[in-house]
């Protein structure tokens, strides 16, 4: 599988005896994800068939049992770019971003965007440059982004200082 391959879905817990899976699927539409035809591991070294059985519950072609289904627990799910349908317009894929060069809106270059990352309290942006920074991904922060021209704009924002209650802040 070449090209760029996006994350859509996590193997949960075995479900039963007979091979059954808990699915995380990561699109927006949770029974869309065995549209895409068959999803590979983060190497891209094996396929996987899915059957949706329920809303989060799934078969796997080839996996019969549940010690089979043990294995798989936590197998995180790609498939390639192409397979996912295109976007509107001021629409895009996270994933579409990495790699994008981040400027400011004077146009000065302030690096490459290494990586999307989204730990529960929304996305930010990893740029590497001069130095690592992590952005939030908000419209105040990056008010554009042009997929065609290869970047983004970014308002970096303010730092903010925080002193403990009852001290000054040092001038």
């Amino acid at each position: 599988m070449g090209g760029k391959r996006i994350m859509v879905g996590e193997f949960g817990r075995p479900h039963g005896v007979r091979g059954l899976l808990r699915l995380r699927a990561f699109t927006a539409d949770p029974a869309a994800i065995t549209a895409y035809g068959p999803l590979s591991d983060e190497a891209g070294t094996r396929q996987f068939r899915l059957t949706l059985k329920g809303p989060d519950l799934v078969a796997v072609e080839g996996v019969s049992d549940r010690d089979a289904a043990q294995r798989l627990t936590g197998t995180k799910l790609f498939v390639a770019r192409e397979a996912l349908p295109p976007t509107e317009e001021e629409e895009f894929y996270l994933a579409d971003l990495i790699g994008l060069r981040a400027v400011t809106e004077a146009g000065e270059l302030l690096g490459t965007v290494r990586a999307v990352e989204d730990h529960g309290g929304g996305a930010f942006l990893v740029v590497e440059g001069t130095s690592e920074m992590l952005l939030p991904f908000t419209r105040q922060v990056v008010p554009s982004v042009d997929i065609a021209a290869g970047q983004l704009v970014v308002v970096p924002p303010a730092e903010v200082l925080v002193t403990p209650e009852g001290k000054e802040a040092a001038a």
